[in-house]
């Protein structure tokens, strides 16, 4: 097991047997995502997407809450129309990296998820939280619409309920957002991290290769038509056939017994 921490140390990484674990660490302002932390974030992302032996990503908060959206002071402290196209994008840019990371990203998700922090749980693959747990969207309250969030939010629920969200800035509970598919599980709070827990150890038992195709493959297909979407997955399958693992996780399945999976970057 290995641990870093960034700059500031407003962002931990913690290594355990092929997950990362990168937690939020601004507990005192509910992990607002800062220049700072937005930094973090992009170099761990990118550092991680460069990694073969990564096979699967947490992303959770220190504190009260999993993360309050952009830091209002620090934006209120640079009143330029540049800095706030700059930070925005700095921010999309994170965004896009936690989708195009070529492992799954599971956010782990307690407290309050607001704004651009209901932007990061929407942008990940999964998404776990507490019971407890609330989420909105909610700088319409404060006179500014959550445009970028609405980007990850509308690719996750239907449009009329991500608007009602968006032009409320209602908070909706863990299991409303379960059901409207913002969350892929709920889970008591005492047993948030061991449900976590779970889901990791269960990803890392499948093929290192096969996780990977499929997250290169799952979310492109999703913006293609539909023919196009068929025609690019049937390639894609058509190559994970010819890999070693697919070999042998079916060699494994014919001879009932447990397959051995190669391990990427060892």
């Amino acid at each position: 097991m290995n641990q870093s921490h960034s700059p500031e140390n407003v962002l931990l990484r913690e290594d355990k047997d092929g997950a990362v674990f990168l937690t939020l660490n601004r507990p005192d302002k509910f992990n607002t995502l800062s220049e700072a932390m937005l930094t973090a974030l992009q170099q761990e992302l990118e550092a991680i997407a460069a990694d073969p032996a990564v096979r699967c990503v947490v992303i959770g908060g220190n504190g009260r809450g999993f993360c309050a959206g952009h830091d209002l002071k620090e934006m209120r402290a640079n009143p330029d129309h540049a800095y706030y196209q700059t930070l925005f994008r700095r921010c999309s840019k994170v965004m896009q990296s936690v989708v195009s990371l070529p492992v799954p990203v599971i956010a782990k998700v307690h407290g309050m998820a607001t704004a651009a922090g209901c932007q990061l749980v929407a942008s990940c693959d999964l998404a776990i939280a507490a019971q407890s747990a609330s989420f909105a969207v909610s700088g319409i309250n404060v006179g500014l619409f959550c445009s970028t969030p609405a980007v990850a939010l509308s690719r996750n629920i239907s449009s009329k309920r991500a608007f009602d969200m968006l032009v409320s800035g209602e908070f909706i509970d863990a299991d409303t957002a379960l059901e409207w598919g913002l969350l892929s599980g709920v889970t008591a709070d005492s047993d948030l991290d061991a449900a976590v827990a779970d889901k990791v150890k269960q990803i890392l038992s499948k093929s290192p290769a096969a996780v990977r195709v499929g997250k290169s493959m799952f979310q492109p297909q999703r913006q293609m038509a539909l023919a196009d979407a068929y025609d690019f997955a049937g390639n894609v399958m058509a190559e994970n056939m010819m890999s070693p693992d697919a070999s042998e996780g079916i060699d494994a399945f014919l001879a009932k017994r447990k397959p051995v999976w190669e391990q990427p970057g060892r």
